[in-house]
C-alpha cells in the first residue's frame, strides 16, 4: 500500500469498509489505529465510513447508538472483559453516590442537628404500600 501514489475512496470495496467499521465498533481498534493498520490515507476517511455504515452515531467522535438501529441490533455482544469494565464503572459510580449521600447526612446532622433514623432492612416504604 505504500506505493507513493495517492489512493482514492473508490479503491476500497464496500466489504472492506464494512469490515473496518465492524472492527472499530467492536472495540478491537480505534478508527485511527485502523487507518494506520490498513494504510488508509486521509485523516477522516475511516470516520466517514463509520458515520455512513456504522451502527453507532459517530457525529461527535464519541460513539452512541443510532436511533434508527433496530432494537435487536442494540444489544451488541460484550466480551467478558468489556462486561467486567462496565460493571466496575457502575460499582464505582454507586460507591461515589453512597459516599455523597453519607456526607449529605453528616452535614444535616452536624449543621442542623436533625436526626435521620435509618430504615430497618426488609421494610418497604409507605409509598410502596399505598400503591399496592
Amino acid at each position: 500500500m505504500n506505493t507513493g501514489e495517492r489512493r482514492s475512496q473508490r479503491d476500497y470495496t464496500l466489504a472492506f469498509k464494512l469490515s473496518v467499521v465492524d472492527q472499530v465498533e467492536k472495540g478491537e481498534m480505534s478508527y485511527k489505529q485502523a487507518q494506520l493498520r490498513y494504510g488508509i490515507q486521509g485523516r477522516s476517511t475511516v470516520l466517514v465510513w463509520l458515520r455512513k455504515h456504522g451502527r453507532m452515531d459517530w457525529r461527535n467522535l464519541s460513539p452512541t447508538l443510532r436511533k434508527d438501529v433496530q432494537m435487536s441490533d442494540r444489544q451488541l455482544p460484550q466480551t467478558p472483559d468489556q462486561r467486567i469494565k462496565e460493571l466496575e464503572v457502575q460499582l464505582r459510580d454507586a460507591n461515589e453516590k453512597a459516599r455523597l449521600f453519607e456526607a449529605m447526612l453528616d452535614v444535616i446532622k452536624n449543621e442542623y442537628g436533625l436526626k435521620i433514623p435509618k430504615k430497618p432492612s426488609g421494610r418497604s416504604s409507605s409509598k410502596a404500600k399505598s400503591k399496592a
